[in-house]
């Protein structure tokens, strides 16, 4: 049996990327709501291909009797100015989520009005296989009912956690919102590493992701910190210790990923100016 609808009005979607059309299949695979409605310009997500879904070009095509629960704003933060104030009608009638990096709640309340109820969140891309986490933080405006509308939306991909202090969003964006990058990054170099020692390429690959993900999982699902995971396969003077002398020396892995973090960070700021 599906489970009961978080609402029983369209939920609107502007932007159908590889983002929001992860979003509206987890909306879909949820059963959310019972309709959904995609404005999208260019090649809409596949996710996008389902009866319950309308695909239109532009806000334009929007019909004049259109009754959104919620606006999902899943575009790039450059195109906001131009996309924002179309919705701006719709302000007091309709929850307000984006997921655009940098773009602050006062952001939005300058070009949807003072009355619009506005929650900003940071997912990320692990959101496509439903192992996503968001990070999310509700505007003045918003009341129990858009927030446990929001909330739905994004548990619909994996896990929520709520903020209340804004300033946040900048560093989840830089640890969770970018981190997948750091993760494939791991991968690519732990490969090629294994390559410079002498694996063939294909099994190198293979011997990276597998132990990337495994240990990701195992971390997930252990009650023990990372530290003490890390500790249980360290032997004193054995391989992996070896290793760590290197990646724990001063400048190295923990330093260049605080380094990488600021710098993330200090963008996500950024984007808000």
């Amino acid at each position: 049996m599906s489970p009961k609808p978080a609402t029983d009005r369209p939920i609107l979607l502007v932007g159908c990327g590889k983002m929001g059309g992860a979003l509206l299949a987890g909306w879909r695979e949820r059963n959310v709501a019972p309709r959904y409605v995609v404005i999208e310009p260019s090649n809409a997500s596949p996710a996008a291909r389902a009866d319950e879904v309308t695909v239109l070009v532009g806000p334009e095509e929007l019909p004049a009797d259109v009754a959104p629960a919620a606006i999902v704003f899943a575009v790039k933060p450059q195109s906001l100015d131009a996309v924002a104030p179309h919705y701006r009608g719709f302000a007091g009638r309709a929850a307000f989520l984006s997921i655009a990096a940098g773009k602050t709640l006062r952001y939005f309340a300058r070009h949807l009005g003072g009355a619009a109820a506005i929650v900003r969140a940071m997912p990320n891309t692990p959101a496509a296989i439903g192992r996503g986490i968001s990070v999310a933080c509700a505007g003045p405006r918003v009341g129990p009912a858009e927030r446990a509308l929001c909330g739905a939306l994004l548990e619909a991909v994996g896990e929520v956690a709520w903020i209340e202090d804004e300033a946040l969003l900048d560093a989840v964006t830089a640890v969770s919102g970018s981190g997948p990058a750091y993760v494939f990054l791991l991968i690519e170099c732990l490969a090629k590493a294994g390559v410079a020692a002498g694996l063939p390429e294909d099994l190198a690959s293979r011997l990276a992701r597998a132990t990337v993900a495994g240990s990701g999982e195992l971390a997930r699902i252990s009650s023990d910190s990372a530290a003490a995971l890390r500790e249980a396969v360290t032997s004193p003077g054995g391989t992996t210790r070896a290793a760590l002398d290197v990646l724990m020396a001063p400048g190295g892995f923990e330093a260049i990923l605080t380094e990488a973090v600021a710098a993330a960070t200090r963008r996500s700021r950024e984007l808000a100016d």
